[in-house]
């Protein structure tokens, strides 16, 4: 195996784990680094996808106690509930995903466009955190069915490359009255959902590409994800507890604007200039 390969498959796997569930889009970052690394043809784009299986993982032993406890009790009306918001949530991305994703793949997957989405989410995030905000769900467990169908268009937003996934839900579930808590641990639970069924969509989709020679690339990108981001979500959990996400706001802003700035000076040769 080529260990420059392995190199670069262990900085993608932490650039995976570090901002999967951080409001600073993991999808992104993945795009930026494969551009820098020389790692964005279609045998990169897949393995980008298939290392989110790490941060799925990841999100899954963290959380391994309450998933036993709800799987425990399907029986009961609140365990259905909240499988069934998930559910609910999940549907727009998939559905919306479906309609144009290829569209969105073609035209939006280069730095020059996640840079944009960069600024633009960040602004969105100091618009929400500036906003008065009050808090009707404290907990997860009380969502109503709207409430997480509201959350999954939120979560739609996130096929736009840059955008976030996990910061689409999260000041989503803000803007329409989540504590930070219950809006954070919902977009670890419904990437559960979502990660898993890209990841096996893809894998479908390019199984042409799939070859035994990747197993050690995939393995070093997969507990490089994984440890990165089970070290994440806990120190994400942490940090929400006194801290709002303007800092999330202003490193999208910063980064976003040295990308743009880096590609209109020449200094970085960005494939999509």
């Amino acid at each position: 195996m080529d260990l420059l390969l392995l190199l670069k498959a262990l900085i993608l796997g932490l650039v995976e784990g570090f901002t999967e569930f951080l409001p600073i889009s993991s999808t992104g970052h993945l795009i930026l680094a494969g551009d820098l690394l020389d790692f964005n043809d279609d045998r990169g784009k897949l393995f980008e996808i298939v290392i989110q299986s790490g941060a799925i993982l990841a999100v899954c032993w963290e959380y391994r106690g309450r998933i036993a406890h709800v799987l425990g009790n399907l029986g009961q009306t609140w365990a259905q509930r909240f499988v069934l918001n998930l559910a609910v949530a999940f549907l727009p991305l998939a559905l919306i995903g479906l309609a144009v994703g290829k569209a969105i793949k073609a035209h939006l997957f280069n730095p020059v466009a996640v840079a944009t989405a960069f600024i633009v989410g960040g602004l969105i995030i100091l618009w929400a955190e500036k906003r008065r905000h009050t808090v009707r769900v404290q907990e997860v467990e009380d969502l109503t069915i709207v409430d997480a169908l509201k959350l999954g268009f939120a979560q739609a937003l996130a096929l736009i490359p840059g955008t976030s996934r996990s910061g689409a839900t999260i000041i989503g579930g803000l803007f329409i009255g989540l504590s930070r808590k219950a809006a954070t641990e919902f977009s670890f639970f419904l990437a559960i959902p979502t990660l898993t069924m890209a990841t096996l969509y893809e894998l479908y989709k390019e199984r042409a590409l799939l070859s035994a020679d990747d197993l050690g690339m995939w393995l070093v990108g997969f507990v490089a994800a994984f440890v990165s981001a089970f070290l994440c979500v806990r120190w994400l959990l942490r940090y929400i507890a006194s801290h709002d996400f303007t800092v999330f706001a202003w490193y999208r802003i910063v980064f976003g604007i040295v990308v743009l700035a880096t590609w209109q000076l020449g200094a970085v040769n960005w494939s999509a200039g």
